[in-house]
Parts: structure tokens; C-alpha cells; sequence
């Protein structure tokens, strides 16, 4: 074992418990979303006195104004707003707790890690489809939306990884996401990039994809496998293998577990079709271009 069991002094401890709690429980009552990450953040920020002079009419300047403001998540937007094809409903809380994610990284207290492991893995109850027990979410991690992820127990994804969940996006237990990986969910027509494809991506239990690898939308990394650093996985990986490179292709299976696994000749097989989500658009959408381009091939 590589690791050993830390704690916050007990004084300290109490306070980010009771905080986290705090949080925790007004998320999961009544109160509107949106007020919630608001007052939490202008606390976090250490803001109240000026937000409550701004409050009272009393005169603020311009950039006083525009940081207050932008302690609510509804006085701002995330380029996840944008897609078209997105659920509003869901997205209008996720957004929400996303800007609450995003905001408390970029405090000082982020860097507390028993304080900060503690409050995303609240967060996350919140956010994802379903998130298991003892999960471990590191600084930086960022989403397309949060409420289309679901990740089993014991899992632990490090700094700066992006978990794209425009598609559908399935993680195990035990699973391992080194820093600076990114897992996509969704593809783009290579003729007119403005056509999205969703997929559903899956990383089975007990997998492993190491530093700055990246997985494409639709594959599959299969149980106990392990991704190199950098690999860019554009097929499935299966259970057990090791791959690497780019594109990620098996070179071996774990030393004893020979007897189990799919033998690497023939292995890595893109069934990304299999995986594909369709959606619709509502109608009357206010759709449109952002490259305004003409696709037309040429005579």
C-alpha cells in the first residue's frame, strides 16, 4: 500500500464537516438551486459585507458589480449552454452545481485536500446520475454537463481531467483516471463539424487510464485494463489488456491473467456504431451556423 490515512486537527475537521453538511443539506431541500450556490460562494469569497451593501442599494463600482454578480450561476453561462441538442431541464440545476464545482476550485481552499475531496464528493451526489461511495475527485475536473456521468465506488479521477457527458459517460468501481485525461461522449462529422454525434463511453471496473491519455467517444475500456500515458484510444480496449500508443492498440494482458483475458491478437475492435445515442431537436429551436461556412464540394 502506497498510501497513508491523514486528518485535519479535530478544531478543523468540525468546521469543514459542519460546512460541508450545511451545504449538502440546503442542496438537497427546498431552496432554489441557483440562491443556494450564490450565498455559498459569496461566503467562500469572503464577499458578504460588500454583497450585502450592494444588496441594500448602496453604491458599488462597476467590477465590484460584475463579481457580484457572478456569484450567480444564473448571471452566467458555460459553453455547455450552447449545444443545441441538450436536456434544458436537467441541464438548468446542473448548471447550477457545475458554477458552485468550478467556483469553489478556484478559491484557496481547493488546495486543502481532505477539505476539498470531502465537498466535491457532495457536490457529485448532486450532480451525477449516480456517483458510488469513496470516490475521490481531484482539482481542475471539469464537465459538458455532470448529470449524464455515472461513477461506481472507490474511484478516483486526479487534476485536470474532462469527463465530456454530452453522450452518456459509465465509469466502475475501482476505476483510476490519472491527471490530464480526457474521456469524450461525443464525435463530430468530419465534413461539416457542426453535425455532433452522442455516444454512450464506458470504463469498466478496475481500469486504468494513466496520465494525459485520451479516450474517444463510444469505446469501451474493459475491466482491469490499463491505458498508457498518452495513448488515444479509438477502439475497445478488453478486459485485462495493457495499450498503448496512437491510437492505443494491446500490446500484452496483465501478467496472470493470461488464462481469462482475450488473446492481443485481434484485439481493440471499434464498436462505436453499437454505442451511438440519437437525439431530436425541439422544434422551432433557434438554431444556427457559428462558422457560416459553405459546405458545398467544389465543381
Amino acid at each position: 500500500m502506497t498510501k497513508r490515512h491523514v486528518s485535519l486537527p479535530a478544531e478543523a475537521d468540525e468546521g469543514v464537516t459542519a460546512f460541508i453538511e450545511e451545504v449538502d443539506e440546503r442542496l438537497s431541500g427546498d431552496e432554489d438551486t441557483c440562491a443556494v450556490v450564490q450565498d455559498v460562494l459569496v461566503d467562500l469569497y469572503g464577499d458578504r459585507e460588500a454583497y450585502d451593501r450592494w444588496q441594500a442599494g448602496k453604491p458599488v463600482s462597476n467590477a465590484e458589480r460584475v463579481r457580484l454578480q457572478g456569484y450567480d450561476p444564473c448571471n452566467a453561462t458555460l459553453e455547455s449552454e450552447y449545444y443545441a441538442e441538450k436536456d434544458e431541464d436537467r441541464f438548468e440545476r446542473s448548471k447550477h452545481l457545475q458554477w458552485l464545482w468550478r467556483q469553489f476550485d478556484a478559491t484557496p481552499m481547493a488546495d486543502n485536500v481532505e477539505f476539498a475531496l470531502r465537498f466535491r464528493r457532495m457536490l457529485a451526489d448532486h450532480l451525477f446520475d449516480d456517483c458510488g461511495e469513496n470516490c475521490r475527485f481531484f482539482k481542475g475536473i471539469t464537465f459538458t454537463y455532470g448529470h449524464n456521468i455515472s461513477v461506481g465506488d472507490n474511484v478516483v479521477v486526479h487534476d485536470d481531467v474532462h469527463l465530456d457527458d454530452r453522450g452518456k459517460l459509465t465509469i466502475g468501481d475501482r476505476v483510476s483516471i490519472s491527471d490530464g485525461v480526457h474521456v469524450y461522449s461525443h464525435d463530430h462529422d468530419v465534413v461539416d463539424q457542426t453535425e455532433v454525434h452522442n455516444y454512450h463511453t464506458v470504463i469498466e471496473d478496475d481500469a486504468r487510464v494513466t496520465y494525459d491519455a485520451m479516450v474517444r467517444a463510444g469505446n469501451r475500456i474493459g475491466r482491469n485494463a490499463v491505458v498508457g500515458a498518452r495513448g488515444v484510444v479509438q477502439s475497445d480496449v478488453p478486459a485485462h489488456h495493457i495499450a498503448v500508443g496512437m491510437p492505443a492498440k494491446s500490446i500484452k494482458v496483465k501478467p496472470g491473467w493470461e488464462d481469462v483475458a482475450a488473446p492481443v491478437e485481434g484485439a481493440n475492435e471499434n464498436r462505436q456504431a453499437e454505442r451511438r445515442i440519437e437525439y431530436d431537436l425541439d422544434d422551432g429551436i433557434d438554431a444556427f451556423d457559428e462558422f457560416d461556412r459553405d459546405l458545398s464540394p467544389p465543381n
